[in-house]
């Protein structure tokens, strides 16, 4: 299926929800949430971290109208895409945790490698 999961929320809602589980991502280096929501936002966190990677002023530029906090894109640009410079993509990992009480479903950490 190609495009985007629609994670049964509308789509300003949906992208919100991706844009805070990015940033919470880049911010803290690991998250705890459900399998399908890991799986999207993985996409567009190393999107992220790749701008980084390229460093110039028109990637930050980028990075800052996706990423809610100017805090999280310094850190992104100063420290974590240094860290991968060698590396050419498969910057996060997802870690199966097990289901969750409530309703099932399938939660995971994703996490910076």
């Amino acid at each position: 299926m190609p495009g985007h999961r629609k994670l049964g929320r509308p789509t300003a809602h949906r992208n919100a929800m991706l844009r805070n589980i990015v940033t919470d991502l880049l911010r803290e280096g690991r998250i705890t949430t459900t399998e399908m929501r890991a799986k999207e936002a993985r996409r567009t966190a190393e999107k992220m971290i790749t701008l980084g990677k390229r460093g110039d002023l028109h990637a930050r530029r980028q990075v800052l109208s996706y990423v809610y906090d100017e805090d999280v894109v310094k850190k992104l640009f100063d420290d974590i895409a240094p860290k991968y410079a060698d590396r050419n993509g498969g910057y996060t990992r997802i870690l199966k945790l097990g289901p969750r009480q409530g309703d099932n479903a399938e939660m995971v950490f994703l996490e910076l490698v």
